[in-house]
C-alpha cells in the first residue's frame, strides 16, 4: 500500500512543490483539509479532503475538521503492534506515514492594529496542536513537519533511506514539532494575560510564570568568551525584534553585540521625539545624545567619549542619512543599528565591509519583561519604564531649576537607568560628557564622571540612579562646576544633601524613584 500523508498548514510556502514531489517520486497518497486541499486540487495535485476519508463533515464553521479516530487513529498506531494493526483494520482506518502541519496565524492576527479579543480567539488552533503532538509522540512510527524549511531535508532523506526516513531523523523533527506547539500556547498564554482585568486580590507579576520557549535563531561563535559555548533563540511563533532585524552587511553577530545592541535598542526607546543616538561599550553607555539633525545627535554621542567609543556599538532612532553614514566611517564600530538606512547611506557604509549594519523597524518597541536565571529557578522583574514626568520631581533646594535645566535633568535621568550602579551621569546640551558606572561606591562613580567631564562640567547637571548617602558627592560636584543635581531622595542623610546644595547654590531635585541597574 503507498504511503500516506496528511497536510494541513496555515503557511503554504512550498507547499506544492512539496507535495508533488511526495506523489511522483515516492508515490505518497495524500489527505488533506480547507485550504491546503483546495491549493493542491488547484496545482493538479490527487489530493483526498479530510471530509471525504473520515465521512465526517467540518462543522462549527471549520472548528471542527480533523478532530477524527481515522485521523488520529492513523498517526498514533504503533505499526509494531499487532493489536494496534487489528484495530486499524477493524475501524478501516489506514496508517498515516507523514504529518504536515503548521498552525493558525496567531501571532500575525495579535500583532495587527485593532484586533478584538474574539478576532484572536479564533486564530487558536484546536487541530493543528493535536495533530502534531500525536504525530510527535509516534515518531517511532512516523515523521511531523511543522516548518516548509523542513521539506528538502525530509526529501532528501527519503531519497537516501529508500523512501524511508530514519529514527533519528523522526525524533529530531518530533523534538522540533513539540518547541513549535510550546511557543504556539506559550503565545496565547502570553496574549490572554494581557487582556485579563487583574482582580483586586492579584499581584502585578504572575504567582505562576512559564519563560517563553525558545526557537534555535543561530548558533554563535561563542558565548561572553571564547570558551563558553553560546546559541541565540527566538521566541513566539514568528521573529519579532532582533529575530526580525535584517542584516544589511557585515560579519555574524556575536553573543556580546546582541547583549550590547539590546542594551543601546532600550536607551534609544527613551527618546522617541527628537533625532538620538547612543553609543554602547561593554552594556554601558559611552555616549548619548539628543540633535536637531540625526547627524547631530551621533556626533555629540561620540564626542563625549571618543576614546570607549572605539569598538563600539550605535543605536539611531531614525533612517540613517549619507552624511550621517559618512561620520560613523572614521573611527572602527562593532555594530549599527537603526530603523532604515538609506541606499546612498548603505553604499558609504559598504566601504568598511567587516561592520555590521543591521535595520529594526520596532526598535523602539517597549522591553519585554526581564528574567535572571539563578540556582533553582529565576527572577521575574517588569521592565524599568515607566514614564517619566517633570511634574512628579519634588525641588528641594532654595534654587529652582530653569525650564532649560529640566530638559536637561529629564535627559540625564533618562540615561542614568541604562548605566550600571553605581551610576552617574553627567550632561550638557543633551549630550552626555561624564559616565561613572559600576563602581562600588557613589563617591568613585562620581570622581569618574566628572573626570572624564573635566572642565566641560561648568555648568553641567548631574544624575544619580540612586540616592546620595553623605554629602560629599554634591560638594564633590559643585567644586567641579556642576549647577544641578537629580536624584532619587530617601537617605537617612537626605538633609546634610539638600543643607549642602543650597550653601553651594546648586539645584537639587528628588525624583522618589530609583534606577538601580545590576
Amino acid at each position: 500500500m503507498a504511503p500516506l500523508a496528511l497536510l494541513s498548514v496555515s503557511n503554504k510556502t512550498g507547499l506544492v512543490e512539496f507535495a508533488r514531489q511526495l506523489v511522483d517520486q515516492f508515490k505518497f497518497d495524500i489527505v488533506s483539509s480547507g485550504g491546503t486541499a483546495q491549493a493542491l486540487k488547484a496545482a493538479g495535485i490527487p489530493v483526498t479532503k479530510v471530509a471525504d476519508y473520515t465521512g465526517a463533515p467540518e462543522i462549527l464553521g471549520g472548528r471542527v475538521k480533523t478532530l477524527h479516530p481515522k485521523i488520529h487513529g492513523g498517526i498514533l498506531a504503533r505499526k509494531d503492534l499487532a493489536t494496534d494493526l487489528a484495530d486499524l483494520d477493524t475501524q478501516g482506518i489506514r496508517a498515516i506515514d507523514l504529518v504536515v502541519v503548521n498552525l493558525y496565524p496567531f501571532t500575525e492576527t495579535i500583532n495587527k492594529p485593532h484586533v478584538t479579543l474574539a478576532e484572536a480567539i479564533e486564530q487558536i488552533d484546536i487541530g493543528g496542536p493535536a495533530m502534531i503532538r500525536a504525530a510527535a509522540k509516534n515518531f517511532a512510527h512516523l515523521t511531523v513537519l511543522t516548518n516548509p524549511n523542513q521539506y528538502y531535508n525530509y526529501l532528501q532523506e527519503l531519497t537516501d533511506n529508500n523512501g524511508q526516513a530514519t529514527s533519528s531523523f523522526r525524533q529530531a523533527q518530533a523534538l522540533e514539532a513539540f518547541g513549535h506547539t510550546a511557543s504556539y500556547d506559550q503565545a496565547i498564554a502570553v496574549y490572554l494575560a494581557s487582556q485579563a482585568e487583574p482582580s483586586a486580590e492579584s499581584s502585578e507579576l504572575p504567582t505562576i510564570y512559564q519563560p517563553p520557549t525558545g526557537q534555535q535563531q543561530q548558533v554563535l561563535r561563542y558565548g561572553e568568551n571564547p570558551h563558553q559555548p553560546a546559541a541565540w533563540y527566538r521566541t513566539g511563533a514568528t521573529a519579532t525584534g532582533w529575530a526580525a532585524a535584517v542584516q544589511l552587511q557585515g560579519k555574524e553577530l556575536s553573543y556580546n553585540n546582541l547583549v550590547d545592541l539590546e542594551a543601546a535598542r532600550q536607551i534609544i526607546t527613551e527618546f522617541p521625539d527628537r533625532p538620538a543616538a547612543t553609543i554602547i561599550k561593554h552594556n554601558n553607555p559611552c555616549g548619548t545624545a539628543l540633535g536637531d539633525t540625526l547627524l547631530a545627535a551621533y556626533e555629540k554621542a561620540y564626542l563625549a567619549d571618543a576614546t570607549s567609543a572605539f569598538g563600539g556599538i550605535v543605536a539611531l532612532n531614525q533612517s540613517i542619512d549619507a552624511d550621517t553614514a559618512t561620520s560613523l566611517t572614521k573611527t572602527f564600530l562593532e555594530c549599527i543599528v537603526a530603523p532604515d538606512c538609506t541606499p546612498e547611506a548603505l553604499a558609504i557604509l559598504a566601504t568598511k565591509k567587516n561592520l555590521r549594519v543591521l535595520t529594526l523597524a520596532d526598535l523602539t518597541a517597549p522591553s519585554p519583561m526581564q528574567i535572571k536565571a539563578i540556582a533553582g529557578g529565576y527572577l521575574l522583574q517588569a521592565a524599568d519604564d515607566a514614564i517619566e514626568l517633570t511634574t512628579d520631581w519634588q525641588i528641594v533646594t532654595t534654587q529652582q531649576p530653569t525650564a532649560d535645566q529640566l530638559q536637561e535633568l529629564l535627559f540625564a535621568w533618562k540615561v542614568s537607568k541604562h548605566v550600571k550602579s553605581n551610576a552617574i551621569v553627567v550632561s550638557k546640551n543633551s549630550a552626555t560628557i561624564g559616565i561613572g558606572a559600576g563602581q562600588m561606591n557613589r563617591v568613585g562613580s562620581t570622581q569618574i564622571a566628572l573626570a572624564q567631564a573635566g572642565t566641560a562640567a561648568q555648568d553641567a547637571i548631574l544624575a544619580s540612579d540612586g540616592f546620595f548617602p553623605f554629602d560629599d558627592s554634591v560638594r564633590t560636584a559643585a567644586a567641579a562646576g556642576i549647577t544641578a543635581i537629580i536624584q532619587p531622595g530617601g537617605s537617612m542623610r537626605d538633609q546634610d544633601s539638600i543643607v549642602a546644595a543650597n550653601e553651594l547654590g546648586v539645584v537639587m531635585v528628588f525624583t522618589g524613584k530609583r534606577h538601580f541597574l545590576h
